[in-house]
């Protein structure tokens, strides 16, 4: 199995999984061999499917504001923990090419291979909650054509994206794409950067 019909068949089977409880608060069974990539591939998905309900939780009209506090918080850890595991997966792709020499004629990439994945997993998403309101009963027909003609959009960058990361690893691994990863070096979460949270007033 290539590498991106492995990702697409693990976050196709994530998403299935959570959508069976569909609950932020529940205990992920990830059943892959701890540490191997689908192991990671799994875990991506399933912050992503988290995070993607929380996002909904937070905009409800009528939320507290503390508990809105709560959440924001919260999607900002989820945040750093979907950018490391993004990079870790990276890591992966430094470790698998490691001995390729790249060519005097290669090229780099506007993202790396993982943040392109990342991109696919939550690619699965919106096409899982876009077919979602395909099938909503009591829908109008305006609402259900508009949803339909955005789905087939969905899939069909799916198709394309699956496509382009496939050519991606090729690329690298014959050595014609240099892989190259600026890690993201948030700062609203780094005590030593953040204003705020340092005590610095402008």
């Amino acid at each position: 199995m290539s590498f991106v019909n492995l990702c697409n068949s693990i976050f196709s089977k994530s998403v299935n999984d959570y959508h069976i409880v569909d609950d932020v608060d529940a205990p992920i069974n990830n059943q892959y061999e701890f540490k191997s990539i689908e192991y990671y591939l799994y875990l991506k998905n399933w912050i992503d499917a988290v995070q993607w309900h929380l996002e909904d939780i937070i905009r409800d009209p009528e939320i507290d504001p503390s508990a809105a506090l709560l959440l924001k918080r919260r999607i900002d850890k989820s945040n750093q923990d979907r950018t490391d595991l993004v990079e870790l997966i990276d890591s992966y792709f430094f470790d698998l090419y490691k001995d390729v020499q790249a060519l005097a004629t290669a090229t780099v990439n506007t993202e790396s291979p993982a943040w392109a994945v990342d991109r696919l997993s939550i690619l699965h998403l919106k096409i899982f909650h876009m077919n979602q309101e395909v099938n909503r009963k009591g829908i109008d027909e305006q609402h259900l054509t508009a949803c339909d003609a955005k789905l087939k959009v969905l899939l069909q960058q799916k198709e394309d994206l699956s496509l382009s990361i496939s050519q991606l690893l090729e690329g690298i691994a014959q050595g014609e794409k240099v892989m190259k990863v600026y890690k993201q070096m948030k700062m609203y979460n780094d005590p030593n950067l953040n204003p705020v949270l340092y005590g610095v007033k402008k």
